[in-house]
């Protein structure tokens, strides 16, 4: 299988918030592994989790505009804005 994320993948294990419609709604996940350009987040179930969102990291990281790349049942990948 050919890689193709431009940037080197870390093992994490950080907790997270899923942001979205307007700050109003939100969910807990965990950051499995992250890039300078994604992340591959773990949830309870990707249902509801929309094509795009700001990631919030518990470590008072800078938040992340994100782009849902790929979506499995209880994780998804995402693309960081600006990373084209």
């Amino acid at each position: 299988m050919e890689e193709r994320r431009r940037s080197v993948r870390r093992r994490a294990l950080k907790g997270a918030r899923i942001v979205f419609n307007h700050g109003a709604s939100s969910l807990s996940c965990l950051v499995r592994n992250l890039s300078e350009d994604g992340a591959r987040l773990e949830l309870e179930s990707s249902l509801g989790v929309p094509e795009t969102f700001v990631l919030y990291f518990s470590e008072g990281e800078t938040p992340r505009e994100c782009v849902v790349a790929w979506r499995r049942e209880k994780a998804i990948g995402v693309r960081f804005r600006g990373s084209a």
